[in-house]
């Protein structure tokens, strides 16, 4: 959530024609001179350091006029920022005076929060209370920006809908080939969430059958995971009109919208329990607020104060004057964003690259007991977060290499040295060869994914492009990070000094 962690992923957000997410809150979007809005994530953060950052006020908009009107009515005014487009991360908010140290920059009233209070309170909240099974947070509130895209104009919370974007470069939204292309541990946990939210969809029809006296159309046709279409066919890409005419996209997915809407862009705010729902309640969807963009190195603090009833960020170091503001999501890394929220945020210093556990056993396949070795480690939870990074291997991977390199008949000195014992000078010789081995490997995997996106690029649509830019952006960053890890691997002293040593012998026939 935002650190305000966002509840899940967003990013730079955004609001543009035709970038993304922006999502965990995440925001902004890049025009590019089409109809169709695109969410944050796919906003090109590609920084020319030979160009200086420009950008464009978005305040006069009529999109942007109707959503300040609408908060203002709700309570909320902004003298410090504005919605703006930037060329480095797409859409964003922009200083209008110099923000100081400790100033406050947002503070949005309750009444502009969109919560499951919101949705309680709503022509739906009958519906929800009366639902035989308790629904979760997250389906009520896809649900309910689901039936009010489906308003249009005549809807409550209009002037909001009508600025989130339609798509984003979440990997809810990528196709199989973009999916082939992310690195494989990305991949399997992509594939995951892909699954959890079509097995939502799925097992949410009956209550959105449910809700057919408040809709015009067909409820398969407007809770639709896959194709959405109107009665009639547009030549525009993306269009909204009054009642009853959705918004339309050649690839508009209402509850994959909805779900990537709220898991990229809401902020984490915490709400009593409610015995008509099931589940933690820590979402709340803040317009304006969630055009804020990510940046690793900024501190802000944020949450809702019940002194003031507003959700409150204020800054910790200052913005100069007619700069982007940002905020943290978190320290995440680039991996996480990409998953979460659709970008990937350049010079990450919480960067990693992952070793999954088939790398690992294709690596060592020579090992006779590397079998029992894999086992050994999975029972005490190291199998998972393994990672090298510009610093080097971390200290998860190099003590399971370490494990790695003792024979079987040292298996009673094993959990030794997963709290960490030493090994004898070859077993950590050895360990260090392997993380090298790891890493080029990893790396020609990188350079074949690259090459691979670079064909892609020649051929693929718009909606893809983004995508693979974004895919793109972060396998440049691992042949980096990679790359350093190679020269401290092989720089690292070889023999450790002053320490216990375990006497080994690795179980290797032949590992290359």
């Amino acid at each position: 959530m935002l650190l305000l962690e966002r509840t899940s992923a967003q990013h730079h957000c955004a609001y543009p024609e035709q970038k993304h997410h922006m999502g965990v809150p995440g925001p902004g979007g890049v025009m590019r001179g089409c109809s169709r809005r695109a969410g944050r994530a796919a906003r090109k953060r590609r920084q020319k350091c030979e160009c200086p950052i420009q950008s464009v006020s978005l305040c006069h908009q009529p999109q942007y006029v109707r959503l300040m009107k609408f908060l203002h009515r709700r309570g909320f005014t902004s003298a410090l920022l504005q919605p703006a487009l930037f060329t480095d991360t797409g859409r964003g908010l922009q200083t209008l005076k110099t923000i100081k140290p400790g100033q406050l920059i947002v503070s949005l009233p309750a009444s502009c929060l969109l919560t499951t209070s919101t949705v309680l309170s709503s022509y739906l909240g009958h519906y929800i209370k009366s639902w035989k099974h308790r629904l979760s947070p997250l389906l009520v509130l896809c649900v309910y920006l689901v039936s009010e895209r489906h308003r249009g104009e005549t809807s409550d919370w209009f002037p909001y809908v009508d600025v989130l974007p339609t798509s984003y470069t979440c990997p809810a939204y990528f196709t199989q080939t973009v999916l082939a292309v992310l690195p494989a541990d990305v991949q399997r946990r992509a594939l995951e969430q892909r699954e959890a939210l079509q097995e939502l969809h799925s097992s949410s029809q009956d209550f959105f059958r449910s809700l057919q006296p408040v809709l015009s159309q067909p409820a398969e046709e407007v809770f639709t995971y896959d194709a959405f279409r109107c009665s009639h066919t547009h030549t525009h890409t993306h269009t909204h009109t009054c009642m009853h005419t959705q918004y339309v996209s050649d690839s508009f997915f209402p509850t994959r919208w909805a779900w990537c809407s709220v898991n990229t862009r809401s902020v984490f705010m915490s709400h009593p329990c409610n015995h008509f729902l099931s589940g933690q309640d820590v979402y709340a969807l803040a317009p304006f607020l969630d055009l804020l963009n990510h940046q690793p190195d900024v501190q802000v603090k944020a949450g809702f104060s019940d002194v003031t009833g507003c959700y409150e960020i204020r800054s910790v170091s200052g913005t100069p004057r007619f700069q982007q503001a940002f905020i943290n999501y978190g320290s995440h890394d680039n991996q996480r964003l990409l998953l979460e929220y659709g970008f990937v945020a350049p010079g990450n210093p919480h960067s990693v690259v992952y070793v999954d556990a088939d790398l690992l056993c294709e690596v060592l396949k020579g090992d006779r007991s590397l079998n029992q070795k894999m086992k050994f480690l999975k029972e005490n939870d190291f199998v998972q977060n393994l990672t090298v990074s510009s610093d080097g291997p971390s200290w998860r991977l190099m003590t399971a290499l370490r494990l790695l390199s003792m024979p079987q008949t040292l298996y009673h000195q094993w959990r030794a040295v997963l709290l960490g014992q030493a090994v004898c000078e070859d077993g950590e010789e050895w360990s260090v060869l392997m993380a090298e081995r790891l890493c080029q490997r990893l790396l020609r995997d990188t350079h074949a994914a690259l090459d691979k996106i670079s064909e892609l690029l020649q051929q693929c649509d718009q909606s893809v492009r983004e995508q693979l830019d974004v895919v793109h952006s972060l396998r440049q960053e691992e042949t980096c990070l990679l790359g350093r890890c190679l020269e401290v691997l092989r720089g690292m002293m070889r023999r450790p000094e002053e320490e216990e040593l375990l006497p080994c012998q690795p179980d290797v026939d032949a590992v290359s």
